[in-house]
């Protein structure tokens, strides 16, 4: 705990003063930014719209809600016009992630990045099209777009059926979008979602990485639903606690990498293909219910992405990065365990009730 008290407080607690994993004393590889969150790559923001209402019996449309809509920006609301170089990839394909062929196929990410409920997915994506073109008039040379949305599933918990989310949530979240220290949790498209059998959701973790002189850096967002119960590891070691809900592997993971050093669109898809060793550190062997997608992103050659005709772009060479993935696998492991720290208990559904990471059982880990 010394050590925790000697580390930043941004790598320790949210904004909110949750405690994170670091403020617990884990000490994880690698050397984060200084947020130890995606938004440490300038120009990220993150936004949420969070739907808690209503307890007790299911009534589908009615209730109880314990959903939302998680909406990141790769530059901002200023730079929406501007694509990224961007790829996607997958460990266990139950799951969605809308675009993913126009990603294949151009390399291009256009647009913000949208996470939510399995349910909700399609309306999320919409309503981030519709935003753009009405509520920011955004010149696109097409008269169509294909945003990103991503999803995992909150029925344990929320009403999944009853389609609580709006466009108008969707616009809220893409409308709250900010840079700096980022609230983790259950809040956003994280709300209802479990992990490892206790409470999951929103998860975030950064790292700087040198390369040829250089210093990039690398952020990572989850919206942690996976795992089975009795599987999870930290830092290597089990962690065993009372009342986690027998989850069976059931549920999905988002995983969302951001960086600012130059990579092409196939450099970026090596990088997201190393998120699953991440989650494997935390147990997961990426069981067969379970949705695990991945997609990563540079903001760097915005002229290029900008210009038309014969452009001139910036990449590192292959042999440059081995220090990008080592950052990858960093982040995602500790971004999941940010997660479940970061946590409280929650009621839902038919008054199901998912613990929090009880942190003594964490604690005690440090002591093995």
């Amino acid at each position: 705990m010394d050590e925790a008290a000697s580390i930043p407080d941004s790598w320790s607690r949210t904004p909110e003063r949750r405690l994170r994993a670091r403020g617990l004393g884990l000490a994880f590889p690698g050397q984060p930014g200084p947020l130890n969150a995606i938004t440490d790559v300038a120009g990220v923001t993150v936004g949420t719209a969070t739907l808690i209402s209503g307890s007790g019996p299911l009534t589908v449309g009615q209730g109880p809600v314990r959903t939302g809509v998680t909406a990141i920006l790769p530059r901002g609301r200023a730079g929406l016009s501007t694509p990224c170089w961007a790829a996607a990839d997958m460990l266990n394909g139950n799951g969605e992630l809308t675009g993913s062929w126009w990603l294949a196929e151009t390399g291009r990410l256009e647009l913000a990045v949208t996470l939510t409920n399995t349910h909700s997915l399609g309306l999320a994506r919409d309503a981030t099209l519709e935003w753009a073109l009405t509520k920011h008039d955004l010149p696109i040379e097409q008269d169509w777009g294909l945003p990103v949305a991503a999803e995992t599933y909150d029925g344990y918990l929320n009403d999944i059926n009853g389609f609580h989310v709006t466009k108008e949530h969707v616009f809220d979240a893409l409308e709250s979008a900010e840079g700096g220290a980022v609230e983790e949790g259950s809040l956003g498209g994280g709300t209802g979602m479990i992990c490892y059998g206790y409470k999951g959701g929103n998860g975030t973790a950064s790292r700087l990485v040198s390369i040829e002189g250089e210093t990039y850096s690398l952020g990572l967002f989850v919206q942690a639903n996976f795992g089975r119960q009795g599987d999870l590891r930290i830092l290597g070691r089990p962690v065993t606690a009372e009342d986690a809900v027998p989850s069976g592997g059931s549920g999905s993971v988002i995983a969302i990498v951001a960086t600012d050093a130059p990579l092409l669109p196939h450099q970026l898809r090596r990088l997201a293909r190393r998120v699953p060793l991440g989650l494997a550190r935390t147990g997961t062997s990426g069981n067969h219910s379970s949705g695990d997608i991945f997609l990563a992103f540079s903001t760097a050659n915005a002229a290029a992405l900008a210009g038309r005709g014969r452009l001139a772009a910036d990449f590192l060479s292959e042999n440059c990065l081995d220090p990008l993935f080592d950052a990858v696998v960093q982040a995602t492991e500790e971004a999941v365990i940010n997660a479940m720290i970061a946590n409280e208990d929650m009621i839902g559904r038919d008054d199901h009730r998912v613990r929090a990471l009880p942190h003594d059982a964490v604690v005690n880990v440090l002591s093995l």
